[in-house]
């Protein structure tokens, strides 16, 4: 599990409210709130998702990565990258959220033809219904989907959802920034024991 990556996400894109919570795109509400582009859009974070997935398909014979726009394009792109600079490259295709409207009026963008084959990714998995959009459209495209990689997987139904389509990896979990934002917890709980020891004992000197 890359660390680095895990460290960036807590820090800049997971929220935790135990008592307001926070809405959802899927409509739900959770107390739980993760914004991956804080992560994606930030070079860093770009380098190390990149990576992280390049490493997920890099002994794999994938022509194409890709999936539904917004939330599939930095790391499709990211990972092409570094596809590129490792001596295996592959290309970026785009699932437009509608057809196009003029020309080609295709849903998918990019330069793989039918035969392609190809893993679909995606940012965060709640119900799945995005990715399985993916699925779809790249199915209808006559692309082979070999397996969906997402990098965060938020453990509410959304893996069950995409596989009955197709074999789902995650780079992580939910739980994984549960449990630093616990650590965290405890950490800063042991701080404010210590100083209250400290003041005590200056207090009854």
């Amino acid at each position: 599990m890359p660390r680095a990556l895990l460290n960036l996400l807590y820090k800049r894109s997971f929220r935790y409210d135990p008592h307001g919570g926070f809405m959802l795109s899927s409509g739900k509400k959770s107390d739980v709130y993760i914004d991956v582009k804080k992560t994606l859009y930030n070079p860093e974070g770009m380098e190390l998702a990149g990576r992280a997935f390049f490493e997920r398909i890099k002994d794999e014979p994938v022509d194409g990565i890709g999936g539904l726009t917004l939330g599939a394009d930095p790391i499709a792109y990211a990972t092409a990258l570094i596809s590129k600079l490792n001596g295996k490259p592959v290309e970026v295709f785009v699932v437009r959220k509608e057809a196009k409207k003029h020309g080609t009026q295709r849903w998918i963008e990019g330069n793989l033809e039918p035969g392609a084959r190809v893993v679909i990714v995606d940012d965060v998995v709640t119900t799945g219904a995005s990715t399985v959009k993916a699925i779809e459209r790249a199915r209808e495209a006559g692309f082979e989907v070999l397996k969906v990689i997402v990098l965060v997987d938020r453990q509410e139904g959304g893996r069950e959802a995409i596989e009955r389509h197709c074999k789902m990896e995650a780079v992580y979990a939910k739980g994984d920034l549960l449990r630093l934002y616990e650590q965290d917890r405890g950490r800063l709980k042991e701080k404010k024991d210590k100083k209250e020891k400290r003041e005590k004992k200056l207090n009854t000197s």
